[in-house]
């Protein structure tokens, strides 16, 4: 009996959609990478991009859990001198909270051009509402702690 390895000609990517109402924003992004990674099935193979397309939905409704809103900053630098750019969160999720959860799962995918390629798989929207139906997405129905 031979191991199975997936390439790129027997990958079947499907569509789900993951709900982040009242869950913590570390959570469904942790959720969401493992989906883009491909993790979830069986036949995972860490060299081959076999994950699947997510559409995260109420991306304002995450949460964000102790003193994070606060405390904890998106900081990015310009090239400039001086360039410096912080943002605090409770800003970043009032303003932009699909941002907060793309940057949030961006971070945990790994910074290669598998990662590159799984990260354009990820739909991040402020509301209920996607443009996606045409590709009849399924709900995510495992629970997210």
């Amino acid at each position: 009996m031979s191991t199975f390895m997936a390439n790129n000609a027997n990958v079947e990517r499907k569509w789900y959609i993951v709900d982040a109402a009242g869950k913590p924003l570390g959570r469904v992004a942790a959720t969401a990478a493992m989906i883009l990674r491909g993790k979830h099935k069986p036949t995972f193979t860490p060299h081959v991009d076999c994950g699947d397309h997510v559409i995260i939905i109420n991306a304002e409704k995450a949460v964000l859990t102790g003193k994070k809103l606060t405390d904890k900053y998106h900081i990015h630098h310009t090239g400039w001198i001086g360039g410096l750019k912080m943002v605090q969160y409770k800003e970043l999720m009032a303003k932009k909270p699909e941002l907060a959860m793309t940057y949030a799962v961006e971070g945990m995918l790994p910074s290669t051009t598998l990662g590159r390629k799984a990260a354009t798989r990820l739909r991040v929207y402020q509301g209920a509402k996607h443009e996606h139906d045409a590709q009849k997405p399924e709900a995510w129905t495992q629970e997210i702690k």
